[in-house]
């Protein structure tokens, strides 16, 4: 079945390449915004800047969870987090790891953040990585 975005959707992603495409469409739908205007764009979420890094957070439920209803965070989590090991490695071209789980966490994000910077820096560049990323994972769309 074909993903279905909605910034509003209280359906959350729950594999890194659903989470991926679900960014690509969220990236897509907002923009990318730099530096003063980080927090700009229609159908935003008020709590995460629109780059990559706060694309895939929303596509991974960050500000959409519904109360009252039962979410397996740790599985989210866990495909988020792999999720942004796959996007880091297809931006470099290599595994971009540590030693340290808590240390490769900090160092996908620094590779997405540093990628994301770069000037000039556009939605269908970073639509275009996270659906390169989501074909590298093992799991399929739902």
């Amino acid at each position: 079945m074909p993903i279905r975005y909605s910034p509003e959707s209280i359906v959350i992603a729950d594999t890194p390449a659903a989470i991926l495409e679900w960014a690509a469409h969220h990236i897509e739908h907002v923009g990318i915004h730099q530096g003063p205007h980080l927090y700009a764009g229609p159908g935003r979420i008020a709590l995460l800047p629109c780059w990559p890094r706060g694309a895939l957070e929303v596509a991974a439920g960050h500000a959409r969870g519904a109360v009252g209803r039962t979410y397996d965070w740790a599985r989210i989590n866990h495909a988020r987090d792999e999720a942004f090991a796959l996007l880091a490695e297809t931006l470099t071209g290599h595994p971009a790891d540590a030693a340290d789980p808590a240390d490769a966490k900090a160092v996908h994000r620094a590779v997405i953040d540093r990628w994301s910077a770069e000037p000039g820096r556009t939605a269908a560049d970073a639509a275009t990585a996270f659906r390169a990323a989501a074909t590298r994972a093992d799991h399929t769309l739902f």
